[in-house]
Parts: structure tokens; C-alpha cells; sequence
């Protein structure tokens, strides 16, 4: 079935596909007696999934208006909702639907505690939450709505902040609507995992339930959306086998190999209360272990303690800046330009050199950043005239970085770094010396050294089956294969640097150009790692076993 949009198109939310709402409604609703709600319903697919698993359990139809609540924001979606449940024979379904704001809900009834309050003393609670939250961007989470959640959020002892979604109030919120055995399944972005604004958000997860389950898909659930998508189970009150378990599918077919039964049959590992990233749990707990003893390793530093990284240059149009050879011969363009690399691929080995940029600019790469020696157009020799009429002739003058710099076709914040940083990664990462004299594009960052006499040991120890482990675990891929890097989560990796490098660099070099990343680790393993940093062979294997099956992992659900 194609997926259409559903709830209130100002939400985001998009249809649920009903094996997927079959499957949590089963999971979360345990008795005939269980009370659920969801707390933004759309057209129903969840609530009539819920009524149908009530029914199972042998609950009657009259109690079943009683015990089943759907929220809904949109008044033509809450409709939709009460008659895709008279469908199934439920004839009161207006009974069951409040047409409404989710928050106002919350806060009206007492869910959570208020100015006035030090306590919550809500009416009631129950025992199942299911749905599937709105997932909209923060730049379009309507002001009203976002200002009652970030209160309520505040209440809880949170910090949200401008790049918080709409989904996360609602999964968080949520939480507080459940009795002391209440069960949580919802369909939540893979964010979760990653990012940094849902940090808190995992610890207060990890606080609040006794037991979560991810599960995860190969394959997105939500391609015309390209939004990665887990489903979260959480139980507050599991009496056995507390902490943390994953499973990953291929996709939501899959769900009907696993009943519930087979699940709890899940390796359960335990959860650390902290706001690390979640991707750790997808490697068994000898593995999660080794890498909280190496993070606590007094030998083992962040790289942040030897570098500090930087985007790299904020154009505002690349299409207009950054120039091929050929293009700045055709615009005649002399000396009104830096050279600058526009693409990681563009940095093949260790080092980046003279050689290296002219080989660029041979192979007519978007290699030339146009940078005007004056910024008074009185100043300007008549070829940069041309080339900045033909930019406003299109009308490039008018977007939104352009427009806010006077005046526009000067780039702001250009200076040349000793080192660049991959900031996308497609199998490793990497740093890069720089010796072209070339800055880069913010699809590189820019890497300045605290030290510059150690700038070769850097970026070769950096290169290790260690720092590359944790760089699956602290960067963040959403489901196109690409691991990303913000600035400080560089900073973040971990590493060991020795008091004198005995590697030749010139061979490391060399071998990265070759595509051999296997030999190079090798070789890095052994000085670094076991020989410098004491590890013994068989952990030093371990490590690269986990980089190699996060990395397939994540390269795997593109």
C-alpha cells in the first residue's frame, strides 16, 4: 500500500503501515483490562489495531470505549479515526477520540507537575501507550504547541532546545501517562540513537524503564520521506533481565518471523544511564564493555586535547563560488581566487600537497574558491565585475546566506587549516595534513593542531582499529550508509598518541592511496595500539571486529 500523509499535515505524520501497528498494539496491550492510549491517533490505524487486540483479550465492546483513548489534533483526521472504528462495530467511537492538542491534554488533566503543583495527580493512567508521534522539524513545530510542550519537558527536569523535534516531547511526555506496569511502543525516528539534542532524552529513557527494545530496519520504513525509523518497546516494571536489547530486520515483513514470544529470547545487555549514543547496543556486551574500560583509560585521550576542528567555508552558494579550472579560465578570474577542496573523495591519501591540488585542478574538479581581492565594486578589475553581474543576474545575491553579508560576494570566515577532517565518511574516517595552501567547503571540516610538532603523529596514530571503533559509535548515520561528524564529535574520538612516531608516514600515505586501509591498520595496530598502548593482540582483534560490524552495518542499509 502507498503511504499517504495522515493526522494533521502541519504534524507530519505519515501513514502507519499495519503491520507495524498490529505488531506494537500486541505487544503493549497485555490484558482485557489494560487501559491505552494513543496520544496522536490520525485516521485510527493504531486505535483500530488496538480495538481489534482488546477484543482478542476478551474485552467487551462496551468497555472497550471506556478503556481506549485516541488524541487527535486535527478535527477531519479525528473524524476519520471514530469511522474507521465503527467499521469494526465499535458504534460510540466519538466517545473515544478527543479532538485536541496532545500537551493541552497533559497539562489540563494534571499529568505532570504544574507551577501550582509540585506533584502530578492526573485522573487516571494507563497501562499501554502506542502510535506513531508526529515527526516534524523544529523549524515548523507550530509556536503554541511547542511552547505547552517545552514547559511540560522543563517540568521533567529536561533542556530542550531550538533543535528539538516534535517527536521527542511526545515519546518523553508520554512516559508520564503510564501506571507503575505500563508498556511504551511507538515508532520513533532513528534520531534517537544519534543525535545530540535527543541526549537527554535516552538517559531519562534509561532511567525511566526497566527494560527497552529497539528494534531496527535494513530498509526504510518511509522512503518517500527518507526517515530512518526504529521501534521502541519500553516496560517500566520488567521483573527480570533489566537494561537494554536490539534486533535489527530487514524490513517491516520481517516483523511476522518474530512473535513476541521468540523476542524476549533477545540478548538483554545492560543500560548505561548516561546520555550516550545508543549504537553501542547494537554489539554484545563483551564488546560495550571493552569500550567503556578503553574510554576510562588514563593513556587514552580525546583528540579534542591536540586539535580544535572547524566547519569549513560557509559559501552560501557553491554553485556560484566554487569554480572548475575551466570555468575560471572562461571568466578570466586572475588572482580572484583561493584554491579549496569542495569533496572528501578530492582527498585521497594522508597528506594533502601542492601536487595533490594541481592533480585537482587537472582533472577540473571544483577546486577554486572566488574570493575578489576588493570588496568595493569600484575596486574590482572588470572581469570580477562580469563574473558578479552574472551572479546577480541569477539571482544568487538572494539566498539566505548571501543576502545577510554586505556585500554578498564576499565569502566570510576563509582562512587556510593545517589539516582537514572528513566529515562525511563512506568506510572510514580520517585527517588529512595540509600542505596545498587550500581551504575547504563545510562538506570538510577544518582541523587546527594545538601543537604543530605533532601533527604527523596525529593523523597517522589517529588510524587505528581503536579511534575507528568509536567513530561508529560517536558519529551518526541515518540510513544512507554515510557516517557524519560534527566538529566536537571529532574532538570526542578517542586516541592514543605516542612520545615518538616509528611509523614512516610516507608509507601510510601511500598505502591510503592504494585503498588499503587493512594493511594500513595493521601497521598502526601493532605500534600503537599493542606496542604503545599495551593492549594485548586478541582485544586489539576484538576492535576491529566491532568497527568492521558497525561499519557493515550502517553501509549495509543504505
Amino acid at each position: 500500500m502507498k503511504p499517504i500523509l495522515t493526522s494533521n499535515k502541519l504534524r507530519g505524520g505519515y501513514y502507519t503501515p499495519p503491520i507495524i501497528a498490529e505488531f506494537l498494539c500486541n505487544w503493549a496491550i497485555q490484558t482485557k483490562l489494560d487501559r491505552v492510549i494513543e496520544p496522536s491517533c490520525g485516521d485510527g490505524v493504531f486505535m483500530s489495531f488496538a480495538c481489534k487486540r482488546m477484543l482478542q483479550l476478551g474485552t467487551s465492546k462496551k468497555s472497550i470505549s471506556k478503556n481506549l483513548l485516541g488524541i487527535e489534533y486535527a478535527s477531519s483526521e479525528a473524524r476519520k479515526a471514530e469511522d474507521h472504528l465503527k467499521t469494526i462495530g465499535i458504534n460510540n467511537s466519538e466517545e473515544m477520540i478527543h479532538q485536541g492538542d496532545f500537551f493541552e491534554y497533559v497539562q489540563e488533566n494534571n499529568y505532570v507537575p504544574s507551577i501550582f503543583s509540585k506533584e502530578a495527580t492526573p485522573l487516571e493512567l494507563f497501562d499501554a501507550v502506542v502510535g506513531n508521534p508526529p515527526f516534524i522539524r523544529y523549524q515548523n513545530f507550530p509556536p503554541k504547541q511547542r511552547a505547552i510542550a517545552f514547559s511540560i519537558l522543563e517540568s521533567l527536569g529536561l533542556k530542550p532546545n531550538k533543535l528539538t523535534n516534535s517527536w521527542l516531547p511526545f515519546l518523553v511526555i508520554s512516559t508520564q501517562l503510564l501506571s507503575k506496569d505500563g508498556r511504551l511502543a511507538m515508532i520513533v525516528p532513528a534520531e534517537l540513537f544519534q543525535v545530540k539534542y535527543a541526549a537527554e532524552t535516552r538517559q531519562f529513557l534509561s532511567q525511566h524503564f526497566r527494560r527497552i527494545t529497539i528494534l531496527t530496519f535494513r530498509d526504510l520504513v518511509f522512503p518517500e520521506i527518507q526517515q530512518e525509523v526504529v521501534l521502541l518497546l519500553c516496560e517500566k516494571n520488567h521483573v527480570r533481565d533489566f537494561g537494554i536489547r536490539t534486533l535489527e530486520l530487514k524490513n517491516q515483513d520481517d516483523l511476522q518471523k518474530y512473535d513476541h514470544s521468540s523476542i524476549e529470547q533477545l540478548e538483554v545487555k545492560p543500560i548505561n544511564h548516561s546520555k550516550d549514543k545508543w549504537t553501542q547496543y547494537f554489539l554484545n556486551t563483551d564488546e560495550i564493555e571493552l569500550l567503556h574500560r578503553l574510554r576510562k583509560n588514563s593513556k587514552v585521550t580525546p583528540l579534542g586535547k591536540f586539535i580544535d576542528v572547524d566547519v569549513g567555508v560557509v559559501t552560501g552558494c557553491n554553485d556560484f563560488f566554487i569554480l572548475r579550472q575551466s570555468e575560471y579560465s572562461k571568466w578570466r578570474l586572475n588572482g580572484s581566487s583561493l584554491p579549496i577542496v569542495s569533496r572528501s573523495p578530492h582527498l585521497k591519501g594522508l597528506f594533502f600537497s601542492k601536487t595533490d591540488l594541481e592533480n585537482n585542478y587537472l582533472s577540473d574538479y571544483p577546486a577554486l574558491l572566488f574570493f575578489p581581492k576588493a570588496q568595493s565594486k569600484g575596486d574590482l578589475s572588470n572581469c570580477d565585475l562580469r563574473y558578479i553581474s552574472f551572479g546577480e543576474e541569477n539571482n544568487y545575491q538572494s539566498g539566505y546566506k548571501c543576502s545577510i553579508r554586505d556585500p554578498w560576494y564576499i565569502v566570510p570566515s576563509v582562512w587556510i587549516p593545517d589539516a582537514f577532517s572528513l566529515r562525511q565518511v563512506h568506510e572510514y574516517p580520517k585527517l588529512v595534513l595540509n600542505s596545498s595552501g587550500a581551504t575547504c567547503t563545510d562538506t570538510i571540516h577544518r582541523i587546527r593542531f594545538k601543537d604543530a610538532h605533532q601533527s604527523t603523529a596525529i593523523v597517522v596514530s589517529f588510524l587505528n582499529s581503536m579511534t575507528l571503533a568509536f567513530s561508529e559509535v560517536l558519529g551518526r548515520s541515518y540510513g544512507g550508509g554515510v557516517l557524519t561528524f560534527e566538529p566536537s564529535e571529532i574532538e570526542e574520538l578517542p586516541i592514543f598518541l605516542p612520545a615518538k612516531l616509528k611509523l614512516n608516514a610516507n608509507n601510510i600515505d601511500n598505502l591510503l592511496r592504494d585503498r588499503s586501509i587493512g594493511s594500513v591498520l595493521d601497521s598502526v595496530d601493532n605500534e600503537i595500539l599493542i606496542n604503545g598502548l599495551g593492549l594485548q593482540s586478541d582485544t586489539v582483534l576484538s576492535l576491529r571486529n566491532i568497527w568492521q560490524k558497525l561499519k557493515e552495518r550502517r553501509i549495509g542499509r543504505k
